[in-house]
């Protein structure tokens, strides 16, 4: 369902299980959504649009349905459940989740991760950032990370 924000059109995906994927238009690894079978889903579809508009308003912190992540290893599951943890108006680090997810070796294998999330926004990887405060990479673009940290008044 394509649904437009205030930063660019998004695709959100859903099956009848809960949201699956959300990116942005020209957003880096999109999977190709062709070829899935998808169940009833509109609900789900409906209530993430109503959401992400309260979001975009001001009027939403905690997004409220399940997420289900489309695809994605056992370690990235990890990770993308970590991201779920950060809350709205604050930051972590990819050290800081490598080592909430019982891999402290692994920041750079996070990173990774991070950029493959299938549900941007909904799972806030545009709360992480470098262990010395920088703002790094976003897979929808490093424009869209500072103006969601600007909705969430993280920068001024």
């Amino acid at each position: 369902m394509p649904v437009q924000t205030p930063l660019g059109q998004m695709t959100l995906v859903a099956s009848q299980h809960g949201l699956c994927g959300a990116w942005f238009e020209h957003q880096k690894h999109v999977p190709d959504l062709h070829h899935l079978p998808w169940g009833p889903s509109q609900s789900w579809l409906l209530q993430a649009k109503a959401q992400l508009s309260e979001y975009f308003e001001g009027k939403r912190k905690l997004f409220e349905l399940p997420l289900i992540p489309l695809g994605g290893t056992g370690f990235q599951h990890q990770v993308w459940q970590a991201l779920a943890m950060i809350p709205f108006g604050k930051f972590s680090s990819y050290a800081e989740i490598a080592r909430f997810i019982g891999k402290p070796q692994s920041a750079r294998a996070v990173g990774m991760a991070v950029g493959r999330n299938p549900l941007s926004i909904f799972l806030p990887c545009h709360r992480v950032m470098a262990s010395n405060g920088a703002l790094t990479g976003y897979a929808g673009g490093l424009d869209r990370k500072i103006s969601l940290l600007k909705i969430e008044g993280t920068l001024l």
